[in-house]
């Protein structure tokens, strides 16, 4: 098939990481695969790394410029599918194959749990798409119950994730090993929590939590860069924490990093599906504490593969923290259940079998 992503956002996330792995992904299985998105969007720059070929057009907004420029594309390009992923790129698509001949399939993902509201031009444009895909179940029902959609169009498609990347170290050698070549103290006991520096990931309540532990063998490791940094720099001044936590930035090498945590975190109050960073912990076999926001309860299990608080609740994440660093076996069995379940379920190959089948519906008559 012949498939064209399309991006409105200029931000890096997991959105964007998704997009570009699946590309790969069916790129290795003969599919042709392109993506439009922003000149200045850091997909671009990434797109090649990636493997993945990549234009450069205006979608950042509902513009005119950006309604011809993809309507021109999609005119002397003729993909089988355009896959939509933010409401810009969505827009546009939608009015640009309303216009043109034989236009090709529509496809949607809807990757974050903010609520959709169900007025009429949402119901025209979701309407518009041959196939609907959503990040997590509840995204899944919402848009159903919201909008009032074909339940045989609208599927939902988990991130995949590589089992063989994202594996738990095979002993206390191997984590000390990942600690030094990360410059780490293999003497430390490390908390950590990989995502965006966003607003809605719950950095802040984190460090209250962390905080509060008062333990001066623990450090923290925030991995990750966004609009966030400076209100999370702030309160790690304000907290006396400059010795105990680490910004270490947008990596592109997570794995190493998570498997040289003890404990992982993601304290997230909004805008969640099954968030990428939660499946690569629980394949580390990472001990993790996190929230029921989203679509992140079908991807853990509370009490079996995760520890799960109420979201801006730092007490409350501070208390399943300390029962993770205090019961060494607890936390062992956690993480070992975690990565047998993320196995299982959310494999990057299942997501790319599903992916496939939802572009070859949409595509036939």
């Amino acid at each position: 098939m012949k498939i064209l992503h399309t991006e409105a956002s200029c931000g890096w996330g997991g959105q964007e990481i998704r997009i570009l792995e699946e590309s790969r992904g069916l790129i290795a299985r003969g599919h042709q695969v392109s993506i439009v998105c922003p000149a200045h969007a850091r997909m671009t720059a990434e797109a090649p790394r990636f493997g993945v070929p990549v234009v450069a057009l205006p979608l950042e907004f509902k513009t005119i410029a950006g309604f011809r420029a993809l309507r021109h594309h999609l005119a002397a390009t003729r993909p089988d599918v355009v896959n939509t992923h933010s409401s810009a790129d969505s827009w546009l698509t939608g009015l640009a194959c309303a216009t043109l001949g034989g236009p090709p399939a529509i496809v949607r993902t809807r990757h974050i749990s903010a609520p959709v509201s169900g007025n009429f031009a949402n119901r025209w444009l979701y309407r518009q798409a041959k196939g609907v895909v959503t990040t997590g179940e509840s995204l899944r029902r919402h848009l159903l119950e919201t909008l009032a959609l074909d339940p045989r169009r609208v599927v939902s498609v988990p991130t995949g994730i590589d089992t063989e990347r994202f594996s738990p170290v095979k002993c206390s050698a191997d984590k000390s090993s990942a600690r030094l070549a990360l410059g780490l103290d293999p003497a430390r006991r490390y908390l950590g929590i990989v995502a965006t520096l966003r607003s809605w990931k719950g950095h802040l309540f984190l460090l209250d939590a962390f905080a509060s532990l008062n333990r001066p063998d623990l450090h923290l490791l925030i991995v990750g860069e966004g609009p966030m940094r400076g209100p999370i720099e702030d309160k790690i001044a304000a907290l006396k924490l400059g010795g105990h936590v680490t910004l270490a930035g947008q990596r592109s090498d997570p794995e190493h990093w998570l498997q040289a945590l003890d404990i992982f975190c993601l304290p997230s109050y909004a805008n969640e599906g099954v968030p990428q960073a939660i499946l690569q912990a629980m394949l580390c076999a990472l001990p993790i504490v996190t929230t029921p926001v989203g679509a992140i309860l079908e991807a853990v299990s509370a009490g079996n593969t995760a520890l799960v608080v109420p979201p801006q609740d730092a007490a409350a994440l501070a208390r399943a923290i300390a029962r993770l660093l205090d019961d060494s076996e607890f936390a062992t069995r956690l993480g070992e259940s975690a990565r047998r379940r993320a196995s299982a379920n959310f494999s990057k190959e299942t997501m790319l079998d599903r992916m496939e089948s939802v572009f070859l519906q949409a595509t036939t008559p």
